[in-house]
């Protein structure tokens, strides 16, 4: 076959830099493709200068060789890709009784090397169809023992394989020794730990291991608590597994307590599996154990407030917890996450508490804590089906209507999640339904306004939705980092800026949502209405004036254009020639006879509408913007 290709090189059909590529397709029968994936070559016609490749989606797609030599890259028949193709049943077989045989393979078609995610995407689900995970670790267990395969302490570094056999003792103590810092020094000791048992020496091991392990705890326990204290642990559960003799004067967990570290942070930088040991270990420390429990959980996740518990009820110090979880949801101090696990767990002895106090407390929370903690809160409220009911089931009337009005208020709640909690209410309270909705849904609150008025508002709107809003967020954070909040008048400033920042978005929705652009073209004359020009008499001073009536955000007093919701707008509408109109405006009546009326838009009048509108916007955006993070609905079109 390469005869064949230097002939095609020599004619100048393919060049003689891609004869090796195109004879190991042709010779091993395999190639890859970066979109097309893995196909098979089934045949090479050197007359037609063409091969012909099956792929998963192009079946028979034949290639010209000059252009096969740049698309395509060979792989050996060996490779696990081509193994698939030719042989599936067999690779199955071999997974399913030949571990270390399966991993071999996928390693050598990636050069020796592969990470446990290129592996599983080998294997899954072509080869191994179910429980890859049980496959795995099976797998794992077995490369251990072996003395070929290098296991990596991360998930994400490569697993290789070694031709010289290395014993697993000597192979686990060179990765310990040469890791580099204590926290991967700890993974590998708990290696050590799990394969201590096929180990021939096991103890020597430990005993090399352990002294290391001292060195380093010893450095780590003022700089880095969390990390000596797992290492404590490790090191004791080594100790355990090889029968090392415990050394006089090493480190312990007693030596950290007694450094008097903050318990919360403490326990927060430990991995999740350690936290109820450390606990555990204080308390048998710590005399005073069950109050400074007490005192960190609601300061901790909720898995850690959790852990706390536990280890409270266990200790039967059920009451003092009651106590302590009352005081905290009446005072309005509880945080997201321990109100959240208070939500979730509904914890015996605790569950008298699920009443309209958790409930305020939770909004408190929501609107005070980090919005990272304040979301997983209010997700849960929002999705939890029998929560709000749960929460309002022992309420009158009275309580669930002050619930109702701070979830309408709450600049927490917005859009569908404010509509999704008040249909909770609903739901579970029927009653509220009137007090939610009331007499207001039979009035028109609709607005009259210019179209120039109407995109003023609207980008008034995505202003404080895109840029002021999302600013004031950053800020309370920034805030929030000074430390304590109830000093910190940074944060209540930037949160009292949220409110009236929340309130004129709430406001700008509404508005908009019942905006009803118009150009006031068509209006009937015959008596005043929205969008006429009235010509009248000043009957206390006898002068002559015009007014234009115009919509909801059209008003420029010094240029007699009135908005048809303001007071004079109000008494002229309706009216026609010859009515006398008399109103009251700041404690002084005034009075007019109306002597003419026209449409007033005109050519002349559109040059007005727009400084109308532009000023009128000017006027609104002077008071304290609060900016939507979403459009309100109908906002576009003003229809």
């Amino acid at each position: 076959m390469k005869e064949e290709f230097e002939k095609l090189a020599a004619s100048g059909k393919i060049k003689h830099g891609d004869i090796d590529t195109l004879v190991a397709m042709a010779t091993e029968g395999f190639c890859r493709h970066r979109s097309w994936g893995v196909g098979q070559v089934k045949t090479v016609d050197t007359v037609l200068g063409k091969l012909t490749v099956d792929f998963s989606d192009k079946q028979g797609h034949a290639i010209d060789l000059a252009f096969a030599a740049k698309i395509l890259e060979p792989i050996t028949k060996e490779h696990i890709e081509a193994k698939k193709i030719s042989d599936l049943d067999g690779m199955r077989k071999m997974a399913a009784l030949k571990h270390l045989e399966t991993i071999k393979l996928v390693l050598d078609s990636y050069d020796g090397r592969a990470t446990q995610e290129q592996i599983q995407a080998a294997l899954v689900p072509d080869v191994i169809e179910e429980d890859y995970k049980k496959w795995w670790e099976q797998a794992r267990r077995e490369m251990k023992k072996d003395g070929h395969f290098k296991l990596p302490t991360k998930k994400t570094a490569p697993i290789e394989y070694e031709t010289q056999e290395v014993p697993l003792q000597e192979r686990l103590l060179a990765d310990f020794v040469g890791a580099k810092g204590l926290k991967l020094r700890v993974a590998v000791a708990l290696e050590i730990v799990k394969g201590a048992d096929d180990m021939d020496d096991a103890t020597s091991v430990g005993v090399e291991a352990i002294k290391i392990l001292n060195t380093e705890i010893q450095g780590h326990i003022r700089s880095q608590q969390s990390l000596a204290l797992e290492a404590v642990f490790a090191r004791d559960d080594l100790r355990e597994a090889t029968n090392a003799d415990p050394i006089e004067g090493e480190p312990s967990a007693a030596t950290i307590w007694e450094t008097k570290p903050y318990l919360d942070a403490l326990l927060a930088g430990l991995a999740v599996a350690k936290q109820r040991r450390a606990l555990q270990a204080y308390k048998d420390h710590d005399s005073n154990w069950p109050k400074v429990l007490l005192g960190i959980i609601n300061l901790v996740s909720v898995r850690l407030c959790n852990e706390c518990v536990q280890v409270l009820t266990e200790d039967n110090r059920t009451e003092e917890l009651r106590q302590t979880v009352a005081r905290l949801i009446n005072q309005h101090q509880a945080s997201s996450d321990l109100l959240l696990w208070m939500a979730k767990n509904q914890p015996d002895g605790l569950n008298n508490m699920l009443g309209p106090e958790l409930f305020r407390a939770m909004i408190s929370a929501i609107e005070r804590d980090s919005e990272k903690k304040a979301n997983k809160l209010r997700d849960h409220i929002i999705d939890d089906p029998d929560l709000i009911g749960q929460l309002t089931a022992s309420a009158d009337l009275e309580v669930i209507k002050d619930i109702t009005r701070a979830i309408q208020l709450s600049p927490s709640f917005e859009g569908m999640d404010k509509r999704s909690v008040l249909g909770k209410l609903v739901k579970s309270n029927p009653a509220i339904q009137s007090f939610i909705t009331g007499d207001q849904q039979k009035e028109d609150h609709s607005l009259v306004v210019s179209w120039k008025s109407l995109e003023q508002r609207q980008k008034e709107y995505e202003e404080l939705v895109q840029r002021k809003i999302p600013a004031n967020s950053k800020e309370i954070e920034v805030a929030r980092s000074y430390g304590d909040l109830r000093e910190n008048h940074e944060f209540k400033a930037a949160k009292e800026m949220q409110k009236l920042l929340m309130s004129r978005r709430n406001e700008l929705e509404v508005d908009l949502e019942n905006a009803r652009g118009t150009d006031f073209e068509g209006v009937n004359t015959d008596s005043v209405s929205i969008g006429t020009r009235v010509s009248v008499t000043n009957l206390d001073s006898g002068s002559n004036e015009d007014y234009a009536i115009l919509g909801a955000w059209d008003s420029d007093p010094d240029n007699n254009m009135v908005s048809y919701k303001a007071p004079m707008g109000q008494a002229f509408l309706n009216h026609s020639v010859g009515d006398q109109v008399d109103f009251d405006m700041g404690g002084d009546l005034h009075r007019y006879r109306i002597e003419s009326i026209s449409a007033w838009n005109t050519a002349a009048a559109e040059t007005s509408s727009d400084k109308i509108a532009d000023e009128s916007v000017s006027e609104s955006t002077s008071e304290p913007v609060a900016t939507p993070e979403t459009s309100a609905p109908g906002a576009s079109t003003g229809a």
